[in-house]
């Protein structure tokens, strides 16, 4: 149990530590201490796959593995996490979000506490299915927290904000994980990053507020309505009739939430750009620094010094990404939350490319940090468009499918990366085949700036649907 001395000792210093951090400008201590908490649940699950990709040699010798073996390490929690989310994202939108997302991490931190135990591949293997059954809570949870805590028009840059922890997790674990490893062994690394979650839950249950569900709506409602919003109205844009609901969302099973989700093109479309900027994200945090290592001969001094610096670029992008798509908005610019991240992917692409051509490391790594920072700020405003264009009683569920393949598309990277390399590294300049398999990575980025690109028609129909859904079911 945590004593009330703990736990006020605990609210003086986190309120103190958000007040330094920029708490008048995000909304005042208490809502940037709900903004820090949910980082840190990003934090988390980013944090785990950092270790894994920090430790990727000392597991190939550990347990004799090869990269293919590493990949699934990293992919099961995925896919397993992409079957959880479905019964998940149901719960989210049916009981108390707050006490579910505690309840999960406890789980989690026992699963690592067990992972650090294995003596074969097989046992840290299951350990790793385990982890992925609790791993998909986030998703639905975080982002039905954030559509009743904070208000609309700041939509996407308190997504920054948040997703800036999963930036901040996984340099954390890849710091901490390759170190720990360094000096003691993997395994302390796995404890490391365990207890760091039972305290994380302490907190939560303490210290995050269950919001009423709509309660951003209803403010909405005698405040006025967020910026996309009046400009739909103002403009009297027509709903899209497949995207305006026809029954009550809180009747709906979990069945015609998702056919209903799907009928609405600007989401299928961001379903599909989100599961790729996924997907390759994930390909990078697992074999980015053994790439590195092989390619540029670099040691781990070398890499805990880069790491904080693309770690610090990729955290600018997605704090610059939200605000950027937000400011675009306000001025009138109604599309901004699909063109931005479009324009983001593309351009992410674009620089990747000449980086992985080039054998300097001095020409490579400043690009690789750019296209990082790009890639890392297409997220917040794809995860606000969400919530412009979705009845907010089905946040949940829809995050859910969206997290579903997200989490399919981050459970194939590390595998296919892996079987790629192995594949394509005869006659490889590097040996290993990556360059090659990230080379082949950059093309669904291109892709997503033109889909992206395209949802700009479709975007402004789909927020009138959303309006005209939410007069109807209130």
């Amino acid at each position: 149990m945590v004593s009330a001395r703990t736990r006020r000792s605990w609210g003086r210093v986190t309120t103190v530590l958000t007040s330094r951090l920029g708490g008048r400008r995000l909304g005042g201590a208490r809502q940037t201490r709900v903004v820090v908490l949910l980082a840190c649940v990003l934090a988390l699950n980013t944090a785990d796959t950092g270790v894994v990709g920090a430790i990727v040699q000392e597991l190939r010798h550990s347990l004799h593995i090869d990269n293919t073996q590493v990949g699934i390490l990293t992919a099961a929690p995925a896919a397993v996490g992409a079957v959880a989310t479905v019964p998940v994202g149901q719960l989210t939108d049916r009981m108390p979000r707050v006490p579910l997302l505690a309840g999960s991490i406890m789980l989690w931190s026992l699963a690592m506490i067990v992972g650090g135990l294995a003596q074969s591949y097989v046992w840290l293997l299951s350990s790793r299915v385990a982890l992925g059954a609790v791993t998909a809570t986030a998703g639905p949870t975080v982002a039905s927290l954030i559509g009743d805590l904070f208000p609309p028009e700041e939509r996407a840059g308190t997504w920054g904000r948040i997703l800036a922890g999963e930036l901040a997790g996984l340099g954390f674990g890849l710091l901490a994980g390759g170190n720990i490893a360094a000096f003691l062994n993997w395994r302390v690394a796995f404890w490391f990053v365990a207890v760091l979650g039972f305290a994380l839950a302490a907190l939560l249950w303490k210290m995050l507020p269950e919001p009423e569900r709509g309660a951003q709506r209803a403010e909405a409602g005698r405040g006025g309505k967020e910026p996309a919003q009046r400009q739909v109205e103002k403009s009297h844009v027509t709903p899209a009739p497949r995207s305006v609901l026809d029954a009550d969302p809180e009747t709906m099973t979990l069945r015609q939430a998702a056919r209903y989700v799907l009928r609405i093109r600007t989401n299928v479309v961001i379903i599909a750009a989100s599961a790729i900027g996924y997907f390759f994200f994930a390909g990078l945090r697992t074999f980015a620094l053994v790439f590195v290592q092989e390619r540029y001969s670099a040691g781990q001094g070398e890499l805990s010094a880069f790491i904080p610096v693309v770690g610090l670029a990729a955290l600018t992008g997605v704090l610059l990404g939200g605000r950027l798509a937000d400011g675009l908005v306000r001025k009138g610019v109604l599309t901004a939350r699909v063109t931005v991240p479009g324009a983001a992917f593309a351009a992410s692409a674009l620089l990747f490319l000449p980086g992985l051509l080039t054998g300097r490391a001095l020409i490579a790594l400043p690009l690789f940090t750019l296209a990082s920072a790009l890639l890392a700020a297409a997220n917040p405003p794809l995860d606000a468009v969400r919530l412009d264009i979705v009845h907010f009683r089905l946040w949940g569920r829809a995050e859910a499918i969206r997290t579903i393949v997200r989490m399919l598309g981050e459970a194939a990277a590390p595998v296919l990366f892996g079987w790629l390399s192995t594949l394509l590294a005869s006659g490889s300049r590097t040996g290993t085949g990556l360059d090659r398999a990230f080379l082949l990575a950059l093309i669904p980025l291109l892709v997503n700036g033109v889909l992206l690109t395209r949802t700009r028609h479709a975007y402004p129909r789909d927020v009138a649907a959303a309006l005209e859904s939410e007069r109807r079911y209130p």
